[in-house]
Protein backbone atom coordinates (compact mmCIF):
# COMPACT_ATOMS: atom_id res chain seq x y z
CA UNK A 1 0.00 0.00 0.00
CA UNK A 2 1.41 3.41 -0.60
CA UNK A 3 1.20 6.30 2.03
CA UNK A 4 0.67 9.60 0.85
CA UNK A 5 2.45 12.24 3.16
CA UNK A 6 0.84 15.86 2.66
CA UNK A 7 3.28 19.02 1.84
CA UNK A 8 2.79 20.62 4.63
CA UNK A 9 4.01 17.73 6.97
CA UNK A 10 7.04 17.00 4.51
CA UNK A 11 8.78 20.55 6.16
CA UNK A 12 8.89 22.44 8.53
CA UNK A 13 6.78 25.90 7.92
CA UNK A 14 8.94 28.68 6.13
CA UNK A 15 10.39 31.69 8.27
CA UNK A 16 7.58 34.76 8.52
CA UNK A 17 8.51 36.83 5.41
CA UNK A 18 10.29 40.00 6.74
CA UNK A 19 8.94 43.57 6.55
CA UNK A 20 10.40 45.83 4.04
CA UNK A 21 11.67 47.68 7.40
CA UNK A 22 13.55 44.38 8.34
CA UNK A 23 15.45 44.62 4.78
CA UNK A 24 16.20 47.91 5.68
CA UNK A 25 17.38 47.83 8.61
CA UNK A 26 19.32 45.02 7.63
CA UNK A 27 21.05 46.73 5.03
CA UNK A 28 21.64 49.26 7.24
CA UNK A 29 23.42 46.94 9.72
CA UNK A 30 25.24 45.47 6.74
CA UNK A 31 26.43 49.04 5.82
CA UNK A 32 27.37 49.45 8.90
CA UNK A 33 29.64 46.82 9.68
CA UNK A 34 31.17 47.17 6.54
CA UNK A 35 32.32 50.38 7.39
CA UNK A 36 33.85 49.07 10.56
CA UNK A 37 35.52 46.46 8.75
CA UNK A 38 37.50 49.18 7.09
CA UNK A 39 38.85 50.70 9.70
CA UNK A 40 39.51 47.68 11.71
CA UNK A 41 41.90 47.32 8.29
CA UNK A 42 43.14 51.05 8.05
CA UNK A 43 44.00 50.43 11.96
CA UNK A 44 45.90 46.88 11.49
CA UNK A 45 47.85 48.35 8.06
CA UNK A 46 49.26 51.31 10.47
CA UNK A 47 50.30 48.91 13.49
CA UNK A 48 51.83 46.96 10.77
CA UNK A 49 53.63 50.06 9.41
CA UNK A 50 54.74 50.83 13.15
CA UNK A 51 56.50 47.30 12.99
CA UNK A 52 57.55 47.80 9.56
CA UNK A 53 59.35 51.29 10.31
CA UNK A 54 61.16 50.12 14.09
CA UNK A 55 62.20 46.55 12.66
CA UNK A 56 63.75 49.04 9.39
CA UNK A 57 65.11 51.25 12.28
CA UNK A 58 66.70 48.37 14.28
CA UNK A 59 68.17 46.87 10.85
CA UNK A 60 69.71 49.80 9.83
CA UNK A 61 71.57 50.87 13.26
CA UNK A 62 72.47 47.37 13.35
CA UNK A 63 74.59 47.75 9.58
CA UNK A 64 75.62 50.58 10.90
CA UNK A 65 77.27 49.18 13.50
CA UNK A 66 78.15 46.19 11.15
CA UNK A 67 80.32 48.82 8.45
CA UNK A 68 82.16 50.66 11.47
CA UNK A 69 83.35 47.12 12.75
CA UNK A 70 84.36 46.78 9.41
CA UNK A 71 86.30 49.98 9.16
CA UNK A 72 87.63 49.47 12.60
CA UNK A 73 89.61 46.04 11.54
CA UNK A 74 90.98 48.14 8.43
CA UNK A 75 92.22 51.11 10.42
CA UNK A 76 93.63 48.49 12.97
CA UNK A 77 95.66 46.42 10.07
CA UNK A 78 96.95 50.06 8.59
CA UNK A 79 97.63 50.70 12.39
CA UNK A 80 99.83 47.33 12.17
CA UNK A 81 101.72 48.05 8.75
CA UNK A 82 102.67 52.02 9.89
CA UNK A 83 103.95 50.03 12.73
CA UNK A 84 106.03 47.50 11.28
CA UNK A 85 107.49 50.14 8.46
CA UNK A 86 108.01 52.49 11.65
CA UNK A 87 110.34 49.58 13.00
CA UNK A 88 112.05 48.94 9.87
CA UNK A 89 112.74 52.69 9.12
CA UNK A 90 114.61 52.20 12.80
CA UNK A 91 116.27 49.94 12.04
CA UNK A 92 117.52 51.21 8.49
CA UNK A 93 118.47 54.62 10.99
CA UNK A 94 120.18 52.67 13.33
CA UNK A 95 122.50 51.23 11.14
CA UNK A 96 123.36 54.07 9.14
CA UNK A 97 124.65 55.89 12.36
CA UNK A 98 126.54 52.58 13.31
CA UNK A 99 128.27 52.49 10.21
CA UNK A 100 129.07 56.44 10.36
CA UNK A 101 129.92 56.10 13.80
CA UNK A 102 132.81 53.03 13.26
CA UNK A 103 133.87 55.17 9.96
CA UNK A 104 134.42 58.23 11.73
CA UNK A 105 136.70 56.01 14.47
CA UNK A 106 138.16 54.03 12.27
CA UNK A 107 139.82 57.70 10.06
CA UNK A 108 140.92 59.13 13.58
CA UNK A 109 142.28 55.54 14.67
CA UNK A 110 144.47 55.95 11.65
CA UNK A 111 145.03 59.35 11.66
CA UNK A 112 143.32 60.05 8.54
CA UNK A 113 140.65 62.06 10.02
CA UNK A 114 143.15 64.66 11.70
CA UNK A 115 143.67 68.02 9.94
CA UNK A 116 143.51 66.14 6.79
CA UNK A 117 144.31 69.51 4.67
CA UNK A 118 148.21 69.30 6.72
CA UNK A 119 148.61 65.56 6.52
CA UNK A 120 148.13 65.65 2.34
CA UNK A 121 151.12 69.09 2.31
CA UNK A 122 152.95 67.50 5.20
CA UNK A 123 153.38 63.55 4.01
CA UNK A 124 156.22 62.00 2.61
CA UNK A 125 156.74 60.83 -1.24
CA UNK A 126 157.48 64.24 -2.76
CA UNK A 127 155.23 65.40 -5.76
CA UNK A 128 153.59 61.83 -6.30
CA UNK A 129 152.80 61.24 -2.77
CA UNK A 130 151.13 64.68 -2.54
CA UNK A 131 148.69 63.09 -5.09
CA UNK A 132 148.31 60.33 -3.64
CA UNK A 133 147.07 61.77 -0.27
CA UNK A 134 145.08 64.20 -2.14
CA UNK A 135 143.02 61.27 -4.01
CA UNK A 136 142.66 59.31 -0.63
CA UNK A 137 141.51 62.34 1.21
CA UNK A 138 139.05 63.61 -1.47
CA UNK A 139 137.60 59.46 -1.56
CA UNK A 140 137.61 59.57 2.25
CA UNK A 141 135.88 62.44 2.40
CA UNK A 142 132.93 61.52 -0.27
CA UNK A 143 133.08 58.63 1.82
CA UNK A 144 131.97 60.64 4.49
CA UNK A 145 129.55 62.72 3.12
CA UNK A 146 127.71 59.78 1.33
CA UNK A 147 127.28 58.33 5.07
CA UNK A 148 125.78 61.82 6.38
CA UNK A 149 123.38 61.95 3.71
CA UNK A 150 122.18 58.26 4.22
CA UNK A 151 121.83 59.01 7.86
CA UNK A 152 119.91 62.14 6.99
CA UNK A 153 117.55 60.16 4.47
CA UNK A 154 117.27 57.78 6.99
CA UNK A 155 116.14 60.36 9.79
CA UNK A 156 114.15 61.74 6.92
CA UNK A 157 112.06 58.30 6.08
CA UNK A 158 111.87 57.72 9.97
CA UNK A 159 110.09 60.75 10.63
CA UNK A 160 107.76 60.56 8.04
CA UNK A 161 106.73 56.98 9.21
CA UNK A 162 106.28 58.23 12.62
CA UNK A 163 103.81 60.61 11.49
CA UNK A 164 102.05 58.10 9.23
CA UNK A 165 101.80 55.15 12.34
CA UNK A 166 100.75 58.43 14.48
CA UNK A 167 97.83 59.27 12.29
CA UNK A 168 96.69 55.49 11.57
CA UNK A 169 96.98 55.57 15.35
CA UNK A 170 93.86 58.39 15.59
CA UNK A 171 92.15 56.87 12.76
CA UNK A 172 92.20 53.69 14.92
CA UNK A 173 91.23 55.29 17.88
CA UNK A 174 88.42 57.28 15.99
CA UNK A 175 86.76 54.69 13.92
CA UNK A 176 86.33 52.97 17.75
CA UNK A 177 85.03 55.50 18.77
CA UNK A 178 82.55 55.39 15.89
CA UNK A 179 82.15 51.91 16.67
CA UNK A 180 81.46 52.00 19.91
CA UNK A 181 78.66 54.95 19.39
CA UNK A 182 77.41 52.67 16.93
CA UNK A 183 76.77 49.78 18.79
CA UNK A 184 75.11 52.22 21.54
CA UNK A 185 72.63 53.42 18.91
CA UNK A 186 71.92 50.08 17.81
CA UNK A 187 71.59 48.45 20.79
CA UNK A 188 69.04 51.85 21.46
CA UNK A 189 67.06 50.64 18.39
CA UNK A 190 66.68 47.35 19.15
CA UNK A 191 65.80 47.98 22.74
CA UNK A 192 63.04 49.80 21.51
CA UNK A 193 61.99 47.44 18.67
CA UNK A 194 61.78 44.87 21.23
CA UNK A 195 59.72 47.27 23.74
CA UNK A 196 57.63 47.55 20.94
CA UNK A 197 56.84 44.65 19.18
CA UNK A 198 55.36 42.83 22.12
CA UNK A 199 52.50 45.91 22.20
CA UNK A 200 52.15 46.01 18.34
CA UNK A 201 51.85 42.42 17.96
CA UNK A 202 48.77 42.36 20.83
CA UNK A 203 47.24 45.09 19.33
CA UNK A 204 47.01 43.31 15.89
CA UNK A 205 45.50 40.50 17.31
CA UNK A 206 43.12 42.79 18.75
CA UNK A 207 42.24 44.24 15.20
CA UNK A 208 41.86 41.03 13.81
CA UNK A 209 40.13 39.18 16.19
CA UNK A 210 37.24 42.44 15.39
CA UNK A 211 38.26 42.31 12.16
CA UNK A 212 36.97 38.61 11.78
CA UNK A 213 33.59 39.02 13.77
CA UNK A 214 32.96 42.09 12.11
CA UNK A 215 33.30 40.19 7.99
CA UNK A 216 31.30 37.37 9.83
CA UNK A 217 28.48 39.54 10.53
CA UNK A 218 28.75 40.94 7.57
CA UNK A 219 28.48 37.94 6.04
CA UNK A 220 25.32 36.94 8.21
CA UNK A 221 23.55 39.76 7.63
CA UNK A 222 23.83 39.93 3.72
CA UNK A 223 22.94 35.95 4.12
CA UNK A 224 19.98 37.29 5.99
CA UNK A 225 18.95 40.00 3.47
CA UNK A 226 19.08 37.45 0.43
CA UNK A 227 16.96 34.89 2.25
CA UNK A 228 14.26 37.96 3.32
CA UNK A 229 13.90 38.97 0.04
CA UNK A 230 14.05 35.53 -1.33
CA UNK A 231 16.59 36.44 -4.54
CA UNK A 232 18.40 33.57 -6.12
CA UNK A 233 22.06 33.84 -4.90
CA UNK A 234 24.48 33.80 -7.89
CA UNK A 235 26.49 30.23 -6.50
CA UNK A 236 30.20 30.86 -7.37
CA UNK A 237 32.22 27.72 -7.20
CA UNK A 238 35.37 28.11 -4.39
CA UNK A 239 38.17 26.57 -5.05
CA UNK A 240 41.34 27.17 -3.66
CA UNK A 241 44.15 29.00 -6.19
CA UNK A 242 47.00 26.77 -6.89
CA UNK A 243 50.05 27.42 -5.19
CA UNK A 244 53.52 26.08 -5.85
CA UNK A 245 54.83 22.56 -5.33
CA UNK A 246 56.92 23.80 -2.22
CA UNK A 247 59.86 23.82 -4.25
CA UNK A 248 62.48 26.36 -5.83
CA UNK A 249 63.40 25.77 -8.58
CA UNK A 250 67.12 26.33 -10.09
CA UNK A 251 66.24 27.68 -13.89
CA UNK A 252 69.08 29.08 -15.20
CA UNK A 253 70.56 30.10 -11.74
CA UNK A 254 74.44 29.47 -11.24
CA UNK A 255 75.79 26.27 -9.43
CA UNK A 256 76.92 28.71 -6.72
CA UNK A 257 73.71 30.38 -6.27
CA UNK A 258 72.10 27.16 -5.83
CA UNK A 259 74.97 26.35 -3.14
CA UNK A 260 74.35 29.07 -1.79
CA UNK A 261 70.55 29.08 -1.11
CA UNK A 262 70.20 25.80 0.24
CA UNK A 263 72.91 26.63 2.70
CA UNK A 264 70.80 29.26 3.85
CA UNK A 265 67.66 27.23 3.87
CA UNK A 266 69.38 24.33 5.95
CA UNK A 267 68.98 26.89 8.87
CA UNK A 268 65.61 27.52 8.39
CA UNK A 269 63.77 28.51 12.18
CA UNK A 270 67.00 29.32 13.65
CA UNK A 271 67.18 32.23 15.95
CA UNK A 272 67.62 35.40 14.75
CA UNK A 273 70.92 37.07 16.46
CA UNK A 274 71.81 40.61 15.98
CA UNK A 275 75.71 40.45 14.86
CA UNK A 276 75.38 36.75 14.61
CA UNK A 277 76.77 34.47 11.92
CA UNK A 278 80.27 33.05 10.87
CA UNK A 279 81.73 31.38 7.48
CA UNK A 280 81.04 28.33 9.62
CA UNK A 281 77.52 28.71 10.92
CA UNK A 282 75.19 30.41 13.63
CA UNK A 283 77.15 31.98 16.46
CA UNK A 284 76.50 33.98 19.55
CA UNK A 285 76.07 37.87 18.89
CA UNK A 286 76.48 40.74 19.98
CA UNK A 287 75.07 43.55 22.75
CA UNK A 288 70.91 42.10 22.58
CA UNK A 289 72.33 38.50 20.79
CA UNK A 290 75.09 37.85 22.82
CA UNK A 291 73.32 35.00 24.88
CA UNK A 292 71.39 34.16 21.21
CA UNK A 293 72.88 31.50 18.91
CA UNK A 294 71.97 32.19 15.21
CA UNK A 295 72.20 34.84 12.31
CA UNK A 296 71.48 38.01 11.74
CA UNK A 297 70.81 39.09 7.85
CA UNK A 298 74.45 39.67 6.34
CA UNK A 299 75.95 36.99 8.85
CA UNK A 300 73.63 34.15 6.84
CA UNK A 301 74.36 35.92 3.73
CA UNK A 302 77.73 35.65 4.24
CA UNK A 303 77.63 32.27 5.74
CA UNK A 304 75.62 31.15 2.52
CA UNK A 305 77.92 32.35 -0.34
CA UNK A 306 80.93 30.96 1.76
CA UNK A 307 79.68 27.73 0.94
CA UNK A 308 79.79 28.75 -2.39
CA UNK A 309 83.06 29.89 -2.70
CA UNK A 310 82.60 33.22 -1.93
CA UNK A 311 84.24 35.09 0.60
CA UNK A 312 82.08 38.12 1.73
CA UNK A 313 82.35 40.55 4.73
CA UNK A 314 79.63 40.58 7.50
CA UNK A 315 78.10 43.98 6.21
CA UNK A 316 75.71 45.03 3.37
CA UNK A 317 76.97 48.16 2.62
CA UNK A 318 80.29 46.10 0.87
CA UNK A 319 77.89 42.35 -0.01
CA UNK A 320 75.74 44.87 -2.40
CA UNK A 321 78.95 45.93 -4.03
CA UNK A 322 80.21 42.16 -4.26
CA UNK A 323 79.49 41.77 -7.46
CA UNK A 324 77.16 42.82 -10.43
CA UNK A 325 73.60 44.37 -9.74
CA UNK A 326 70.95 42.20 -11.18
CA UNK A 327 67.57 43.47 -12.86
CA UNK A 328 64.91 41.95 -10.66
CA UNK A 329 63.20 39.85 -13.60
CA UNK A 330 66.43 37.88 -13.98
CA UNK A 331 67.28 36.91 -9.99
CA UNK A 332 68.97 33.48 -10.14
CA UNK A 333 68.51 31.19 -6.97
CA UNK A 334 71.07 32.50 -4.59
CA UNK A 335 71.88 36.33 -5.15
CA UNK A 336 71.71 38.81 -2.59
CA UNK A 337 68.47 41.06 -2.34
CA UNK A 338 68.47 44.50 -0.42
CA UNK A 339 66.02 46.38 1.20
CA UNK A 340 66.63 50.63 1.69
CA UNK A 341 64.97 52.74 3.71
CA UNK A 342 65.62 55.40 0.45
CA UNK A 343 65.41 53.04 -2.54
CA UNK A 344 67.42 55.49 -4.22
CA UNK A 345 70.24 55.61 -2.02
CA UNK A 346 72.52 52.70 -1.53
CA UNK A 347 73.87 53.73 1.62
CA UNK A 348 70.64 53.60 3.50
CA UNK A 349 69.89 49.94 2.67
CA UNK A 350 69.25 48.06 6.13
CA UNK A 351 68.39 44.37 5.15
CA UNK A 352 69.41 41.68 3.31
CA UNK A 353 68.13 38.37 1.81
CA UNK A 354 68.87 34.91 -0.30
CA UNK A 355 66.65 34.67 -3.26
CA UNK A 356 65.26 30.70 -3.13
CA UNK A 357 62.56 31.48 -6.44
CA UNK A 358 59.57 32.54 -7.14
CA UNK A 359 59.71 35.79 -5.61
CA UNK A 360 60.77 34.43 -2.32
CA UNK A 361 64.01 34.64 -0.09
CA UNK A 362 64.91 33.74 3.14
CA UNK A 363 65.93 35.74 5.51
CA UNK A 364 67.03 36.42 9.32
CA UNK A 365 64.66 39.31 9.42
CA UNK A 366 64.71 41.11 12.99
CA UNK A 367 65.75 40.45 16.83
CA UNK A 368 62.60 37.92 18.27
CA UNK A 369 62.37 36.52 14.90
CA UNK A 370 64.05 33.52 13.01
CA UNK A 371 65.41 32.50 9.74
CA UNK A 372 61.95 32.40 7.55
CA UNK A 373 60.96 32.23 3.87
CA UNK A 374 59.13 35.40 2.87
CA UNK A 375 58.50 37.41 -0.11
CA UNK A 376 60.75 39.83 -1.89
CA UNK A 377 58.15 41.79 -3.14
CA UNK A 378 58.39 44.74 -0.24
CA UNK A 379 58.18 48.50 -0.45
CA UNK A 380 61.63 49.23 0.34
CA UNK A 381 63.24 46.68 -1.78
CA UNK A 382 66.42 48.25 -3.86
CA UNK A 383 67.48 45.71 -6.01
CA UNK A 384 69.39 42.66 -6.17
CA UNK A 385 73.43 41.42 -6.22
CA UNK A 386 74.57 38.15 -7.47
CA UNK A 387 78.03 37.79 -5.83
CA UNK A 388 81.12 36.58 -7.51
CA UNK A 389 84.87 35.89 -6.21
Amino acid sequence: MTWLVPASAARPPADPAPSARDVEQGRQEARERAAAVGRTKAELAEADGELHRLVGDAQAAVERYHRERVLLERARRAHGDAQRRLAEAGRGLGAARTDLASFAARMYRDGTGRDSLASVVAGDGGPQGFMDRAVMARMLAERRAGMVRRVEASRTVEDLLRRQARKALDEQAAAARRADESRRRAQDAVREQQSSVERIEARKRELEHRLGEAELRVAELKRARERALAEAAAQKASSAPAGTSGTFSDGTSSARGGVAARAALKWLGTPYSWGGGTVHGPSLGVEHGSGIRGFDCSGLAMYAWDKAGVRLDHWTGTQWTSGPHIPLGELHRGDLVFFARDTSDPDTIHHVGIYIGDGRMVEAPYTGARVRVSSIHRGDLIGATRPSG
